[in-house]
């Protein structure tokens, strides 16, 4: 799998859990919180939905690593891979 298809993933929850967002300008590097109104909740929803959909867990410490799209390809595509 690879990063991209990782980020498009990461997407495609959020899109689930926050629906009223606008995904498409996105920008990979920048922080999801501060492009998205997203809170706590939605971004636990978002790890919750990796290991529930993907069985992909994410330690509590690990969590900043998914600050930005890019940092989510970056951290879980290697797991996506180890899972496969």
């Amino acid at each position: 799998m690879t990063n991209v298809e990782v980020q498009k993933i990461v997407l495609d929850i959020i899109e689930e859990i926050a629906p009223d967002e606008d995904l498409s300008s996105i920008k990979p590097e920048v922080r999801l919180r501060d492009q998205l109104d997203l809170d706590s909740m939605d971004f636990l929803d978002i790890v919750m939905e990796l290991r529930k959909q993907h069985g992909i867990e994410v330690p509590e410490e690990d969590y900043p690593k998914l600050a930005s799209l890019e940092s989510c390809g970056e951290y879980l595509t290697p797991k996506f891979n180890e899972a496969a």
